[in-house]
């Protein structure tokens, strides 16, 4: 088919270059200048694992093609997807004003009949919403449909070829018949193709990713009675995670989720539930209990050092809100970082692919070092706020020789607590038992 993707950030970007992989034609509209040349001209302009192998391929192929104008880039289309920012506003509700203005545009400019697929996550009634607004200039049949999105980031390209389901709202059989015909593809192994009405997908993309967040306070709840009453959350995890009803995924404990997706969506159906009167009291739970966890390891931080920070030097692992990402949206590891040096520390940080966002976020209030080890010389303590791959086997020997103090505060349960005391480190993390070996706190000149 011949397809348009409004939007080349994460989901256009990624929707747009999976789409080329299975033989589509398809053309990226963004109004960035900037970031079009680049894109045509090879250069990918997000990290996602896998995808500039297929990027490349398909610019090559002539699948792949790239503009800054709508009316060109709509010119053949069959499908056009709108892959459009939608930020929290003030209130909490997702900001329309990107899809409805390019709405807008679209009615003047069909001509003939297109599917409009709404790919954004948007409130309930969006659809409607998008309907309207072409409507209002266009005479030409079309259908809008919703397709929610469900790309775990750092895993999207799979997600996208192989997806779990397929979710399309639209009660037109014209439509419905496009848009199966558009994903047979990507479902051949037997995974279904979900159709429904547009206000029920609209639903499904919130409460899906609503649902996840809840798992995941849930656990982190549990982790801080694990800590009061002297249990394991691991213990626990694996306990209730073997049931299948429940299941094991979005069980680990930690510090908090971040990123684009979560924070917003939770806080979206909050809002949409407040315009309709209904107070989701879990998701607001859900929401405090996220806040806090954010800054679980601080009163820890803050007990060791006697609660002294002014002048201790830290050395942080992971920025990016999860692995395999560069995204820093609502990670974390932010919140630490701001925490820390108002309490006057200092910090030096690594992340493998994040390093260039905080870079432009906090600039030279914190010091980055080019290599994992290079950050702990002289340090306090580590603290490791992302689990990467690289930081689960460390060679703890190099961080024993480079520390001050034998000290981790793990926010991500990388190690067995036990390990730790054998290797003579103190090791807090989260719902777990402290490893609260004696050479610990002694300064690396009195351990020579």
């Amino acid at each position: 088919m011949r397809i348009t993707v409004v939007g080349t950030g994460y989901v256009g970007l990624v929707t747009g270059t999976c789409f080329a992989e299975t033989g589509n034609n398809v053309t990226c509209v963004d109004i960035d200048e900037n970031k079009v040349k680049k894109l045509s001209s090879g250069q990918i302009t997000i990290y996602e694992p896998g995808l500039e192998k297929l990027f490349e391929r398909n610019l090559k192929e002539e699948r792949l093609h790239f503009t800054t104008s709508l009316a060109e880039g709509i010119k053949d289309a069959q499908v056009i997807f709108l892959a459009l920012p939608t930020p929290p506003g003030a209130d909490g509700a997702a900001d329309l004003s990107f899809v409805l203005k390019v709405a807008e545009q679209l009615g003047k400019l069909l001509t003939d009949y297109k599917v409009i697929v709404d790919k954004s996550t948007v409130p309930v009634g969006t659809a409607e919403k998008v309907q309207a607004a072409i409507a209002q200039h266009c005479q030409h049949e079309f259908d809008v449909v919703s397709n929610p999105e469900f790309l775990r980031e750092g895993v999207a390209v799979e997600d996208f070829m192989k997806p779990d389901r397929v979710v399309i709202g639209t009660r037109s059989e014209r439509a419905r018949k496009v848009m199966g015909d558009l994903y047979a593809p990507f479902v051949r192994q037997g995974n279904p193709i979900l159709f429904m009405d547009e206000r029920s997908a609209e639903l499904t993309k919130y409460a899906a990713n609503s649902f996840l967040a809840t798992k995941i306070s849930f656990m982190n709840e549990v982790a801080v009675l694990c800590e009061k009453l002297g249990a394991d959350v691991d213990m626990v995890r694996r306990g209730i995670g073997s049931d299948d009803r429940i299941g094991k995924r979005f069980l680990f404990p930690g510090i908090g989720y971040g990123g684009s997706c979560f924070p917003k969506d939770v806080q979206a159906l909050v809002r949409s539930s407040q315009e309709v009167q209904y107070d989701f009291k879990i998701l607001n739970a859900v929401m405090d209990v996220n806040e806090k966890q954010k800054l679980f390891l601080l009163p820890k931080i803050k007990a060791y050092f006697n609660g002294e920070l002014r002048g201790r030097r830290f050395a942080l692992w992971g920025l990016a809100f999860k692995p395999n990402t560069d995204d820093i949206r609502e990670a974390p590891a932010l919140y630490i970082i701001e925490s820390l040096l108002r309490e006057g520390a200092e910090l030096c940080v690594f992340d493998p692919e994040a390093m260039a966002n905080v870079q432009q976020l906090l600039g030279d209030k914190i010091q980055y070092a080019d290599h994992q080890y290079d950050c702990l010389q002289d340090a306090d303590a580590l603290i490791i706020a992302t689990e990467w791959s690289v930081f689960r086997t460390p060679d703890f020997d190099k961080i024993k020789e480079e520390l001050k103090n034998r000290v981790i505060f793990d926010g991500r349960n990388l190690f067995d607590v036990q390990r730790m005391q054998e290797l003579g480190f103190y090791y807090e993390s989260v719902g777990r038992a402290t490893a609260t070996a004696t050479q610990n706190a002694v300064p690396k000149t009195q351990n020579a």
